[in-house]
């Protein structure tokens, strides 16, 4: 009778079970705790998922925290400087910039198209928790429809808002090809303090000036910042043109509201 040989047995490892009660990582946290648990740090390292020369994820995120003095201050870094970063990179940087912009929007009241616009406190909420931990000035331009609804949000500069920066030409041509019926300006002041310089109002009456000479008013020059908003219109910096005599007329304070 022919001898059958036998395959030898392959060698299978066993994982160890951890210790009852041992939960050593960020990932084995989360799953038994639940993310509330976890600090910035765990979560970070979560979205990083591999460390660097010298250094495991975790701590990886605990330097760039103290780096930027907290989730606040990496919130506000641009992802190019992010990139930049030892350790960290382009991918590492696009899942970060990504998560932070989902928490934004989560908490931000954001205007959709066919939305109501009905004055600056409504503006403030669609901005503030985009733009208030921002380092530099943004400008921004809000096309709404006749009965001032929101068609969309158009960028039109990033850096100091400065006269040279913002033209006439670049805020009413997205408003020129949407056929808008109005628009609402709008930028962040870094500083925190929402008060409008005086080159914010120069800006505003030469907008205000060309978007009546094109038939499309500016209702509202609004300055977002993380204390709070001023309005141009409450506050009486926009001037309004008699039709018949296309002169300026005296601003009224105190207005409130975008009416429709």
């Amino acid at each position: 009778m022919e001898r059958t040989e036998r395959a030898p047995r392959r060698a299978v490892t066993v994982p160890r079970a951890p210790k009852h009660g041992a939960i050593d990582g960020p990932r084995e946290r989360l799953t038994a705790l639940g993310a509330e648990a976890l600090a910035d740090a765990e979560l970070v390292a979560l979205l990083l998922r591999t460390g660097a020369a010298g250094c495991d994820a975790h701590a990886l995120a605990g330097s760039l925290l103290q780096q930027h003095g907290g989730l606040a201050g990496l919130a506000a870094v641009e992802s190019g400087e992010l990139a930049r970063a030892p350790g960290i990179g382009a991918a590492k940087s696009a899942s970060l910039v990504a998560a932070l912009e989902l928490g934004r929007r989560l908490a931000s009241t954001r205007l959709r198209a066919g939305d109501p616009v009905r004055g600056p406190a409504d503006v403030f909420r669609h901005f503030h928790a985009r733009v208030r931990q921002a380092r530099h000035e943004r400008f921004f331009v809000l096309l709404l429809d006749g009965r001032h609804r929101m068609v969309r949000e158009v960028v039109i500069s990033q850096g100091t808002l400065t006269a040279s920066l913002v033209h006439p030409r670049e805020v009413f041509r997205p408003a020129l090809r949407e056929a808008a019926a109005a628009v609402v300006l709008v930028h962040n002041h870094p500083s925190g303090d929402p008060t409008p310089s005086t080159e914010d109002r120069e800006i505003t009456v030469r907008l205000a000036d060309a978007g009546a000479l094109v038939g499309i008013p500016v209702l509202d020059h609004v300055v977002v910042a993380e204390r709070g908003w001023a309005s141009l219109c409450e506050l009486g910096g926009i001037p309004r043109r008699d039709a018949a005599s296309d002169v300026p007329t005296v601003p009224t304070k105190g207005a409130r509201g975008y009416g429709r």
